[in-house]
């Protein structure tokens, strides 16, 4: 199955949570914000939001530092 991950073509072998899918990309949860086919996912729901074939997804990473 294939998804637009932050606007470039990603492929997955099977429809993945939201957690699954931060798991895959060693990304922490806690510190990005989500945007799945247009809408911004809360973290309390990324284990609830399921990615599938065709979805868009953009992962916003927060940096510290200054």
């Amino acid at each position: 199955m294939v998804i637009t991950l932050n606007g470039e073509p990603y492929v997955l072998p099977s429809p993945l949570s939201m957690t699954d899918l931060l798991a895959r990309l060693e990304i922490d949860p806690r510190r990005v914000a989500i945007e799945h086919n247009l809408a911004i996912i809360r973290r309390e729901l990324f284990p609830d939001t399921l990615v599938e074939d065709g979805d868009r997804v953009e992962i916003v990473n927060f940096v510290g530092g200054g």
